[in-house]
């Protein structure tokens, strides 16, 4: 009877740090919403906005186009 509990609804993590706008600058933060084989986790799993959603895949997208982080691991 696991469906009755109830879960908890997950949480922005941009908007609970009151950030207006995600830097690709920032690869640690922007690491956390990459899989291992570095596809950018959807909104679903990671919580976030969609505001914040669509400005972390621009950012993590510049980010890769400027060698910050992969494109894909081996």
């Amino acid at each position: 009877m696991r469906r009755d509990r109830k879960r908890k609804k997950k949480v922005c993590a941009f908007c609970v740090d009151k950030i207006d706008y995600v830097d690709y600058k920032e690869t640690g933060r922007l690491r956390r919403y990459l899989t291992e084989r570095a596809k950018i986790l959807p909104r679903r799993i990671t919580g976030n906005c969609a505001r914040h959603q669509r400005q972390l895949t621009v950012a993590i997208k510049r980010a890769r186009q400027l060698a910050l982080l992969p494109y894909t691991t081996d």
